[in-house]
């Protein structure tokens, strides 16, 4: 299960790093523009908060999870 779950990792990591030298914004480009992400600039100020992208990774995690307990069980 360790070398599994070490694999998927570097799996996950080398994805990333590729995804984002894709193309001028990469694969991932929209994610953190999503319409629930709040952005709030001012002078001195920067706020952003992104539970649009939170819900969205949330949900993704969710099924991957259950799907990997499904699999081990």
């Amino acid at each position: 299960m360790l070398i599994f779950l070490g694999t998927s990792i570097a799996a996950l990591g080398l994805f990333v790093v590729l995804a984002q030298k894709y193309g001028e914004q990469g694969w991932f480009g929209w994610f953190g523009n999503l319409p629930l992400d709040i952005n709030i600039q001012k002078e001195n100020f920067r706020l952003y908060f992104p539970l649009g992208s939170s819900i969205v990774l949330s949900i993704i995690l969710s099924i991957v999870i259950g799907l990997i307990n499904k699999i081990f069980r």
